[in-house]
């Protein structure tokens, strides 16, 4: 079984990577089909589920919370019981026993007695901001000043998440086998030569 997870920057095109790939190696995607799992499950809303995953405020989290995930008892909140349902989701998936290619959610470092490949995808900020606006909804009116502080403040809580949950650094170098750059480059243009490196990663590793 191979898996791939990808962390990405917000509007580095990570997303769009992650689909193309699975796409080109044949392997199952699972991206927005995480929260369409959880919300299944607890008959809840997804975009309910999303947000509260996505957009909580990390901050007013203690630290100590990440030592004790497995069991937490001082912080039953909702958010707290999505994310450990977030990880039943995402263990799951590994447990399927498909090539797969995971999108966010800090799988790599939840999967990692799986020895699974880590991309992180970056870009920077004028080309962030662009694929945004490329991508907007049409109703969706705002200035590249708030797109551009829309952006900081999701990596900011991506960065915040992945600490207290993992004890981690998001966006640390040495965590990943393989951090593209996309700035100035077509998402599909990079897709097979991406896709090699995986391939020739997996051929190389003894699993």
């Amino acid at each position: 079984m191979k898996i791939i997870t990808i962390s990405r920057e917000f509007g580095s095109g990570g997303r769009e990577l992650g689909k193309r790939l699975a796409d080109e190696l044949g392997f199952a995607y699972y991206d927005r089909e995480i929260i369409t799992s959880i919300a299944n499950s607890g008959g809840r809303n997804e975009d309910y589920v999303k947000n509260a995953l996505e957009n909580y405020n990390w901050q007013n989290v203690p630290l100590t919370f990440r030592h004790s995930f497995a069991g937490s008892y001082a912080m039953q909140t909702a958010q707290t019981n999505l994310l450990l349902q977030q990880k039943r989701v995402i263990e799951g998936i590994a447990q399927t026993g498909k090539d797969s290619v995971i999108v966010g959610r800090n799988a790599d470092v939840l999967l990692k007695e799986y020895h699974p490949f880590h991309l992180f995808v970056c870009a920077d900020m004028e080309t962030k901001v662009q694929r945004c606006i490329e991508r907007a909804d049409m109703n969706e009116q705002l200035s590249r000043r708030e797109i551009e502080r829309n952006i900081r403040r999701i990596d900011k809580n991506r960065s915040w998440s992945r600490e207290i949950i993992t004890d981690s650094k998001w966006g640390e170098r040495s965590a990943y086998h393989l951090i593209v750059n996309t700035t100035d480059w077509s998402i599909k243009e990079l897709t097979p030569s991406v896709a090699d490196f995986i391939n020739s990663w997996f051929g190389r590793t003894k699993i």
